[in-house]
């Protein structure tokens, strides 16, 4: 009977701690649309690093366009690095540029060409979100709220995940579905 509890809690525990590892994203270098090369590597310094997969000519992303820019504005003096990954073939740099700055997006927009990045981390939609620790480890993932149209929104996931790492406590919903339009991949 003891040896049955003992293994019966060692199982438990074993369990506890397989559901808590939490994965861990590779350093990568891609090009913003300016053709300067940043690795992950250059946001070690963040309290958090938010990883943004966006896109020019989706309706969806462009819904979020101005909570994407607010967002960047309310947390870069917190320590929050926002990083956006444009993954879509059929966007090109200029555009991507343009996009940017009619949009206010102060953040660095990197282009993901052949979609190695999108695929390593499984992003299907823009916009999809990844935060990211110190250490690149997978804090939270998934939308950004749970309405295209900002006025229907009733909650702020990204925002309520960055509040939570930023006060030192752990995210209890680590992913949520991200909607939007899908990555145009390469074929």
């Amino acid at each position: 009977m003891a040896l049955t509890l003992l293994l019966l809690g060692a199982t438990i525990t074993s369990l506890l701690n397989a559901g808590e590892a939490l994965k861990k994203v590779e350093n990568f270098t891609l090009a913003d649309y300016n053709g300067v090369k940043h690795s992950l590597t250059d946001f070690k310094s963040s309290k958090a690093i938010v990883l943004m997969f966006i896109a020019t000519q989706c309706p969806v992303s462009n819904a979020y366009n101005e909570r994407m820019a607010a967002l960047q504005k309310d947390y870069a003096s917190k320590g929050v690095t926002f990083v956006g990954i444009n993954a879509n073939k059929q966007e090109g740099i200029e555009e991507v540029k343009r996009h940017a700055k009619e949009h206010g997006f102060e953040f660095t927009i990197l282009k993901d060409w052949n979609n190695v990045i999108a695929d390593k981390l499984g992003a299907s939609v823009t916009p999809e979100t990844y935060v990211l620790n110190s250490s690149f480890e997978l804090l939270y993932h998934g939308r950004i709220d749970d309405s295209q149209r900002e006025n229907k929104v009733t909650s702020k996931d990204l925002r309520a995940a960055l509040d939570l790492v930023l006060a030192g406590k752990p995210v209890p919903v680590q992913e949520t579905k991200a909607f939007g339009c899908s990555i145009k991949r390469v074929d």
